[in-house]
């Protein structure tokens, strides 16, 4: 279930980061050309930027591609690595919840209010906030994924590597049934 929400997302924020560089590059030819500048496009940009970063945040997480610092883990065995990376996953969960909870209500205030930002454009606030929504809550929902997997494969014996790679493993698992 998470791995097409994953791609779909990763799209979206690839999508993002295209229409990141086309606004850039209009709103510097205009500059440029005709000593004008796309309307409200610091607004725009930074309104991609949350999707640009965050939309991807799920799909950057089942592959474990976030930066760690193992050089004192490393010096561990086998097993408390493992524990060590289901700890860090439930902290993740907890600071995520914090975050989630957060912009969830600051994107039902903006809503109920209709707040907009002030420009030539008056471009609503509520869609960036609910994109931010959307990529912590599927961060937070793989990041929980993962930590119940992972404890799972502790408990059953085995071991947890931060290198492994869950998206692939489950796009597998489809293509054998």
């Amino acid at each position: 279930m998470l791995v097409p929400l994953e791609k779909i997302l990763l799209g979206l924020g690839a999508i993002a980061v295209i229409l990141l560089g086309v606004l850039i590059t209009t709103n510097v030819v205009a500059r440029a050309v005709f000593s004008s500048s796309v309307p409200d496009s610091v607004t725009m940009v930074r309104e991609l930027m949350v999707a640009a970063i965050l939309l991807p945040l799920g799909a950057a997480t089942a592959n474990r591609a976030h930066i760690s610092v193992a050089f004192i883990s490393d010096q561990f065995g086998p097993r408390l690595r493992s524990w060590l990376i289901v700890i860090g996953s439930v902290m993740g969960l907890i600071a995520l919840a914090a975050l989630l909870y957060a912009g969830t209500r600051e994107f039902l205030s903006v809503w109920e209010k209709g707040s907009f930002f002030y420009g030539d454009l008056n471009l609503p606030k509520w869609p960036g906030r609910l994109l931010f929504i959307i990529g912590i809550g599927a961060c937070w929902l793989r990041l929980a994924e993962l930590a119940i997997r992972d404890t799972r494969t502790i408990l059953s014996g085995g071991i947890v590597s931060d290198e492994q790679n869950h998206t692939i493993d489950a796009l597998a698992e489809k293509e054998v049934l």
